[in-house]
């Protein structure tokens, strides 16, 4: 993309437009995935979690699953409050919270709540990754 027009004069209109055009093609929000982790079965429920965030990543969003990343290096018997509150965190820098599943945890509660109290918009979809309306 060039500042100069074909006949090589300055075209600062033209070369906004298309750069809002090229920045908008890049943007990608941030959501928020929301799904069981430790009620029924944990390792299906990080599978799910995974199939949702490539689910996100499809959609042209960048995922953001705490449930996914903290279980690395913390322990859920003993530091859970410390994961969901550092998860709140992460929250409120996504633009969108998408809730997954027919079955909302007491951490998922939380997690929703939040984001009705930030006024972060929230999407349910089911456990086939349709969106419910």
């Amino acid at each position: 993309m060039d500042f100069f027009n074909s006949e090589h004069y300055a075209d600062p209109t033209a070369y906004a437009a298309l750069s809002q055009i090229e920045r908008a093609e890049r943007y990608r929000p941030l959501v928020y995935i929301c799904s069981p982790f430790t009620k029924g079965d944990v390792k299906q429920n990080v599978e799910n979690a995974r199939r949702y965030s490539r689910f996100a990543v499809d959609k042209h969003c960048i995922p953001i699953a705490p449930h996914l990343l903290f279980p690395q290096f913390m322990c859920e018997k003993t530091e859970r409050e410390t994961a969901l509150f550092m998860g709140i965190v992460l929250l409120t820098k996504c633009a969108e919270i998408w809730v997954f599943g027919s079955f909302v945890s007491s951490g998922m509660e939380v997690e929703i709540a939040k984001a009705q109290r930030k006024g972060i918009p929230i999407r349910y979809f089911s456990e086939n990754m349709e969106e419910q309306l």
